[in-house]
């Protein structure tokens, strides 16, 4: 969901004209063989790398599973900020081809969805505020890594042109990190509205707007069930009087924290809310597994140092952790498919010793 993006600071300095992708100094491994998988990773088959530079995160797939939706920094791509693309899932040229942008290239954007139909799709723009890239949070001096919350984003339906047909918000303050029920009838997103950063559903013509959360913290990153039920997201929850000075200090600047994130699920109209992990650190973008009962998430738990971040898997009641990848420095953002036989994630393996962040596919192995 929200670009949540530990790796905001990799970047590339590489150049490139409209069509084509000069080729890089770092040798990178474009086949789809082992050298992509690292030891331990057996849920993982099939594996195939679909990006080849830049910052490539929070790709979702379509209701029909044949393409995704993705946000990109880049600059081999002309990208200075977070654009939406999409592409084919099976789509291996993006080393050499850039693929279709679907957002206005204004801005900066995050977290698009597909909506029923597979016509349009949702995403959160800051556009109509300023046509260039926000600026980010400055270096602090008490060095404390903070997440800008910029209250220009509102959320947009785009079709597949990128023609933007309908605004879904036009309230003040931060609205973003929107998905879609698989039922096709609900959305979720965060929001501002409240003074807080709560979860919010809405029908999927923006209508009926529910609040869903409403405890004090960041509330975000929210997926759906399978069955369209439940919710799955991630919460910071400050509660001595300095975690919750410190919450309410830097929100009011427009900040969050985000290094000490756990999961939560809940009905859809937020009862039964239960707390499934307790390993400290940031727990974050989590997503149902194909049955519905266990969820597949990002954790720098086992770190001593920020990094890395790996996939793990646990059931939803908060038992049977299992380390799913091995990456030495970064894996996120894991979305099965809809049918539930493939999974796509972004990772920094496999980038030819730059911090590159890619989107990888792989089937799915039990």
């Amino acid at each position: 969901m929200k670009h949540f993006y530990f790796f905001i600071f990799f970047f590339v300095l590489f150049s490139c004209d409209s069509n084509k992708i000069n080729s890089r100094s770092k040798k990178i491994n474009t086949s789809s063989d082992k050298v992509l998988l690292y030891d331990g990773e057996t849920n993982l088959k099939n594996i195939k790398q679909l990006t080849f530079t830049g910052d490539n995160a929070e790709a979702y797939w379509s209701f029909d599973d044949s393409k995704l939706v993705f946000q990109v920094k880049n600059s081999d791509w002309d990208l200075d900020c977070d654009q939406i693309f999409i592409t084919d899932t099976n789509n291996y040229n993006m080393n050499i081809e850039i693929p279709d942008m679907i957002s206005t290239g204004f801005g900066r954007t995050t977290c698009s969805y597909f909506l029923p139909g597979d016509t349009t799709i949702l995403y959160a723009s800051t556009h109509l505020s300023d046509s260039l890239c926000p600026s980010p949070p400055k270096k602090r001096e008490d060095g404390k890594y903070v997440w800008p919350i910029y209250e220009t984003f509102d959320i947009f339906i785009s079709d597949l042109n990128g023609n933007i047909v309908n605004q879904l918000t036009n309230h003040a303050g931060y609205d973003a990190e929107a998905t879609v029920s698989p039922n096709g009838d609900k959305i979720v997103f965060t929001s501002m509205r409240s003074g807080d950063l709560e979860l919010y559903t809405c029908d999927i013509d923006g209508g009926n707007v529910f609040q869903v959360t409403s405890q004090l913290g960041y509330d975000g990153g929210a997926f759906f069930s399978n069955d369209g039920k439940k919710l799955v997201f991630r919460a910071s929850r400050p509660s001595t009087e300095e975690e919750v000075l410190e919450y309410k200090t830097l929100l009011s600047q427009g900040l969050v924290k985000p290094t000490n994130m756990e999961l939560y699920t809940c009905n859809i109209d937020g009862s039964e809310l239960k707390q499934i992990t307790f390993l400290g650190g940031a727990n974050w973008a989590p997503f149902y597994h194909p049955s519905d009962k266990k969820i597949i998430f990002s954790s720098n738990h086992k770190s001593t140092r920020g990094f890395p971040f790996n996939l793990y898997m646990i059931d939803i009641n908060g038992e049977n952790l299992k380390q799913i990848t091995y990456d030495a420095m970064f894996d996120s953002f894991p979305v099965f498919s809809n049918d539930g036989t493939k999974i796509v994630f972004s990772s920094n393996r496999n980038n030819g010793g730059t911090r590159n962040t890619n989107l990888f596919i792989a089937d799915w192995s039990e």
